[in-house]
């Protein structure tokens, strides 16, 4: 399943370019690293943690210590995680350029609440 996303991820999110990564399953946009894109990840269970919705894509978003935000698709297995810091690129410009390539992983299940309130 990865490989079916992996092959249309986008060359650009906002002024990021994709470039080659060593690992066929991670994608990284930038120089220094704005995003790091990583396909199959251990699939979230129930959390409480916030959950947006993105062009029908649900991403269960983590804020680190550090600012960086890491989001995680959510009823989509294999997952597909999402690392970057909103204060570098816009997280809105992120999500909407990944949503299309992410649904290319089967919906199985989706976020009970979206929270609509999520400042990343």
């Amino acid at each position: 399943m990865c490989a079916e996303m992996m092959v249309i991820l986008p060359e650009f999110v906002g002024d990021a370019e994709r470039r080659g990564t060593n690992s066929q399953a991670t994608s990284v946009w930038g120089d220094p690293s704005k995003v790091v894109l990583r396909c199959g990840v251990e699939v979230p269970g129930p959390t409480t943690d916030p959950c947006v919705s993105v062009n029908d894509v649900d991403w269960i978003a983590r804020e680190g210590d550090d600012g960086v935000w890491t989001l995680t698709t959510y009823g989509r297995t294999p997952a597909t995680e999402v690392v970057l810091d909103p204060q570098v690129i816009p997280s809105s410009t992120v999500l909407a350029s990944l949503s299309q390539a992410a649904s290319r992983i089967p919906a199985e299940g989706a976020c009970l609440s979206v929270d609509k309130n999520v400042n990343l």
